[in-house]
């Protein structure tokens, strides 16, 4: 028994008539006859850009099993592509295969990332108060988690991370199980890194090494650094520099 997939391939090469065989024939042909009319048939192309695109994706961590399962391809198909010098390969292969990007949810759980978004994550919790050892025991980690900025983590302690952070983010870690006292010393202890909590990141940018974390809610403004003085906040980078470039005032006759 093949374990090609039913449809075009499938009535052609292993003889299958079901159904979705039949209909995946019968809307080829009338495509195919529709671009012979317009004269725009062109079932071939170039097969490098598609090559190219392969060999990223697997630096990216996405090796040829895992392109297969993801475009509905065969594993041949795509071996075969990557590995031979072909000149040509099928539109909708090269079609397939192009817009697959690489993301934290379709790498394989092995592939390294940056450990950027997920240390800021979990750090935000500890300011919350959520100890590391409760942390540690959710994204299967051991010891202090978050101590250091790792160059990188695997994708599935990525994800692991981003699914924990997004469940117990706005939650009181003291009405889910944790003592007081515990979660007042890990608040604390935070505090005294300088780790910023979950107010201060928007989930769309907390990964974004570019993107400061917002204390104040005026953060790079002359009125952030006044709220970090009154607050008594440690200032952060981008309101300190507008303290620094902020204008003398006049002095008036």
């Amino acid at each position: 028994m093949t374990d090609r997939r039913h449809g075009y391939a499938r009535y052609r090469l292993d003889g299958c008539r079901c159904y979705t065989c039949a209909y995946a024939v019968s809307e080829y042909n009338a495509h195919r006859q529709r671009s012979l009319t317009a004269g725009t048939w062109a079932p071939w192309v170039d097969a490098e850009p598609a090559r190219l695109h392969l060999c990223a994706l697997a630096d990216a961590g996405l090796g040829s099993r895992r392109v297969a399962d993801l475009t509905g391809l065969r594993r041949n198909t795509v071996q075969n592509l990557r590995h031979t010098d072909r000149a040509r390969v099928r539109a909708a292969t090269a079609a397939a295969i192009l817009a697959l990007e690489p993301t934290l949810d379709n790498i394989a759980p092995h592939a390294p990332v940056s450990g950027l978004g997920t240390t800021r994550r979990l750090r935000a919790l500890v300011r919350a108060g959520w100890p590391q050892s409760h942390l540690a025991e959710h994204v299967g980690q051991t010891g202090p988690i978050v101590k250091n900025t790792p160059r990188s983590v695997t994708a599935r302690t990525a994800r692991d991370t981003r699914t924990l952070y997004r469940l117990i983010a706005e939650l009181d870690p003291r009405a889910h199980g944790i003592p007081e006292h515990i979660a007042q010393r890990t608040r604390t202890r935070a505090t005294a890194h300088g780790w910023p909590g979950p107010m201060c990141w928007d989930d769309d940018t907390i990964d974004n090494p570019d993107v400061e974390p917002e204390w104040t809610g005026r953060c790079g403004t002359t009125a952030g650094w006044d709220i970090h003085r009154r607050e008594g906040i440690p200032p952060c980078p981008p309101c300190r520099n507008a303290h620094t470039t902020r204008r003398p005032r006049q002095d008036t006759a």
